[in-house]
């Protein structure tokens, strides 16, 4: 039986196969490539011109702000000048953004490092950072900023979220957090102290007031982007309930990531209840079969992360935990007021100085102080 006679436009539907199709297909895809990176690198090269324009207006303006050294003066100025020039260049000119160009020359004095920022960081990024008054706070995240490219809502959030308080180099003296930062800035070196939180804010898991370690670990797993938000973006999974057989009796560790700046696995432990002593030596035990097993030669030796719902900071010191590449951190699934978790982040960083400061006095230092026998009378033993 003859076949009907395809009409012309079903045959010009018919996908042309042939090679110089697919060749013509393939140099589609690479100009597109081309056009996209051009377009990326004038974007970049467009911010970063933005930034350092905005720098030097700045910087000019509060030279002869302070070469006055009148308030009124610098008000006056910056008002005359941005009336002429939103005239002339536009609203990017007006007063409140001259007075964010001063603010920027003002907190990050030095051209080098706004020079190394500002291929990564567009403005929006610096108008957030120079609200912050803490100055180890803001290089903390222009630098975290820049190594893990956070976006300006990722920033604000960060921000929001108290990151730099929850990490353990804030609660270090203020030049340790002034070098670990610069060998970032200038090593692009990142330690455990500046990737390590606590306490983790697991709000987003939604879930109910009682629940169990399969659940958490479940909702987890359902919300995992915004958990690797919460971890840190440099923080790839890589398996649930990771089995560990050690003389034929079979251990699961809860989940197993790997950080690639810090080119370590870390091992996940989730808890309940409160920390207790005994949970370390597990988590060595799942540290040390990783090592053995799971480590490629180029890699560190593998870290411990143990989430739980309360600790003993005095069971932690004495246990020598980051010694053995052990954290320990709380998470709260439910968040308090600001006000409270404020409080409470002031007072974690100031005992942990103080405590620091005892144990860096000289041997002998506090007996010289106030001796045993000060104050206490002395009584005779009877013959």
């Amino acid at each position: 039986m003859k076949k009907p006679r395809k009409s012309k436009s079903q045959e010009l539907a018919v996908p042309d196969r042939t090679p110089a199709s697919a060749s013509a297909g393939r140099l589609l895809a690479d100009i597109r490539a081309l056009i996209d990176a051009a377009r990326q690198q004038v974007a970049q090269a467009v911010n970063a011109g933005l930034v350092t324009l905005y720098w030097h207006v700045g910087k000019r303006i509060r030279q002869e702000i302070l070469g006055e050294q009148r308030a009124a003066y610098g008000e006056q100025i910056v008002s005359a000048l941005s009336t002429q020039l939103t005239a002339e260049y536009g609203p990017g000119f007006d007063r409140r953004n001259l007075f964010h160009m001063v603010r920027f020359a003002e907190v990050f004095p030095d051209e080098q490092i706004v020079y190394a920022l500002r291929t990564q960081l567009s403005w929006t990024h610096f108008r957030e950072l120079i609200a912050l008054d803490d100055p180890l706070k803001r290089e903390f995240y222009a630098e975290m900023c820049r190594a893990e490219r956070w976006s300006t809502r990722t920033l604000q959030d960060q921000i929001k979220r108290m990151v730099y308080e929850r990490t353990a180099l804030s609660k270090k003296p203020d030049e340790v957090i002034r070098a670990e930062i610069t060998a970032l800035r200038d090593e692009d070196r990142l330690t455990p102290d500046l990737v390590f939180r606590d306490p983790y804010f697991l709000d987003f898991l939604g879930l109910p007031q009682r629940f169990r370690e399969r659940d958490l670990e479940e909702a987890i797993l359902r919300e995992l982007e915004a958990f690797l938000l919460e971890l840190g973006t440099d923080f790839t999974f890589v398996a649930r309930q990771k089995r560990i057989s050690v003389d034929y009796e079979d251990y699961y560790l809860d989940l197993l990531f790997f950080h690639r700046r810090l080119r370590r696995l870390v091992a996940i432990d989730l808890k309940l209840g409160r920390f207790r002593p005994a949970d370390k030596g597990q988590m060595e035990l799942y540290l040390r079969w990783l090592e053995e097993h799971e480590t490629h030669p180029d890699e560190g030796p593998p870290l411990g992360l143990i989430l739980c719902v309360g600790k003993s900071e005095e069971q932690v010191r004495l246990l020598q935990l980051e010694q053995a590449g052990i954290r320990v951190a709380e998470y709260l699934t439910e968040l308090p007021p600001r006000e409270l978790l404020e409080r409470r982040f002031h007072d974690a960083v100031r005992l942990a100085r103080e405590k620091m400061a005892r144990q860096a006095e000289p041997t002998g230092a506090a007996s010289r102080i106030a001796p045993p026998s000060a104050g206490r009378r002395r009584v005779a033993k009877p013959p």
